[in-house]
């Protein structure tokens, strides 16, 4: 972890620009570790923003491990991809799908930066789409604790346009 909980994306931006790329990545930890991290945050709604390649060639927990506490977690992760032109190995490669694909899960949104001076226009826009998002909730009447999917029927009433997303943990996320 390279900054913890912050307001300041300065702080976000000076630790990225004196980054140096070295050894093995192990990002699927990172974000596992990071959801773990989540627990002690002390506002109600929560993003986790992950900078990376998108490579990941050192991690203990599987893509599916981590996928599956993604979905669980209802915690969106916004993801920042940095990524070189000229892809040395597989994993860099497949970076981008990887970051895309989890972001995705969550209902959230993976951004591509070519600058890192470009990082406060991102976080601004994450910032605007987390004051701007609606939770709703679901019960069901049957209280039975089978773990089924059921079925729901929103209906949204509105002039303007809307975004809705779903994400697959036990709250949906509508945007």
């Amino acid at each position: 972890m390279v900054q913890d909980f912050t307001q300041a994306v300065e702080n976000i931006q000076e630790k990225l620009l004196f980054a140096l790329p070295k050894g093995r990545t192990a990002l699927l930890d990172a974000i596992y570790l990071g959801f773990n991290k989540m627990e002690e945050a002390r506002y109600a709604r929560k993003a986790l923003l992950v900078i990376s390649d998108g490579g990941d060639n050192h991690s203990r927990y599987t893509e599916g491990e981590v996928k599956s506490r993604v979905k669980e977690a209802d915690v969106p992760i916004y993801s920042v991809g940095i990524f070189d032109r000229e892809f040395r190995t597989r994993e860099e490669l497949l970076g981008p799908e990887l970051l895309n694909e989890i972001s995705d899960v969550t209902g959230a949104q993976c951004y591509t930066l070519d600058n890192p001076n470009d990082l406060s226009i991102v976080t601004r826009h994450i910032g605007v789409r987390l004051r701007h998002q609606y939770v709703l909730a679901y019960a069901p009447s049957n209280s039975k604790d089978d773990g089924k999917w059921r079925k729901i029927k929103v209906k949204l009433n509105s002039e303007s346009q809307i975004l809705v997303r779903l994400t697959s943990g036990s709250l949906g996320t509508f945007l």
